[in-house]
């Protein structure tokens, strides 16, 4: 077959996948419901606390999202390995949460590694809102 055949396969089955950040916010908001019926809407206060929240970690660290996200999501962020990471919030990094499962991914990554545990739909939920309420 072509590889022009090959490459508009490629881009349809990749922008299949896109989603944007507010299609995104609806499917945390739906599964936060499915979880809990009495869940209303997603809380940007909510998920700005959630997103600052100082937790003491196993290893006794006081950790956060902000520890390596900083508290401005607006700017760049850094690993402990001092790896760059781009900003969380919508309006500096447009490309933010328009792939769900690589939001899933880095979801099931980072709650384990600050909260110990796998965050509820709900905190997914609002974080998110909180990181699109951000101008």
């Amino acid at each position: 077959m072509s590889k022009a055949f090959w490459l508009i396969l490629l881009m349809l089955s990749t922008n299949a996948h896109a989603a944007s950040p507010a299609e995104t916010l609806q499917n945390y908001t739906a599964q936060a419901k499915q979880e809990n019926p009495t869940f209303g809407t997603s809380s940007s206060s909510k998920g700005d606390v959630f997103f600052h929240a100082t937790r003491q970690h196993s290893n006794g660290d006081k950790v956060s999202c902000a520890t390596c996200h900083t508290d401005n999501p607006k700017q760049n962020g850094k690993t402990r390995a001092n790896k760059e990471i781009l900003p969380m919030a919508t309006s500096a990094n447009a490309q933010r949460f328009t792939d769900l499962a690589k939001t899933e991914k880095w979801f099931r990554r980072n709650c384990q590694d600050v909260l110990e545990r796998t965050c509820t739909a709900q905190e997914k939920s609002d974080f998110i809102a909180y990181l699109l309420s951000i101008k």
